[in-house]
């Protein structure tokens, strides 16, 4: 699955040896630019550990090394709707 805007994604070795220290990114754009097989640039912003944008950035990195992570805007569980 391709990371959307608002995603956020755990970029680490995998994606680029660049990420030699792995890293948390909150894509804003996936750009369409012609590159090679499996691989894109995104843009957007750098996370600490508290989730906070501390740089914004574009990368180039292959699809398939992305860790997609579960965002804090989409429910956890389902919770049942009471009938009645």
């Amino acid at each position: 699955m391709s990371p959307r805007a608002g995603d956020i994604v755990h970029v680490t070795r995998e994606a680029s040896v660049q990420f030699l220290k792995p890293m948390m990114f909150r894509v804003i754009r996936v750009h369409d630019w012609p590159t090679y097989d499996g691989w894109m640039w995104l843009d957007g912003y750098q996370l600490n550990s508290a989730g906070d944008a501390v740089e914004r950035r574009s990368i180039f990195v292959q699809q398939a090394g992305l860790k997609m992570m579960p965002d804090s805007r989409t429910p956890s569980r389902l919770v049942p709707t009471p009938a009645r």
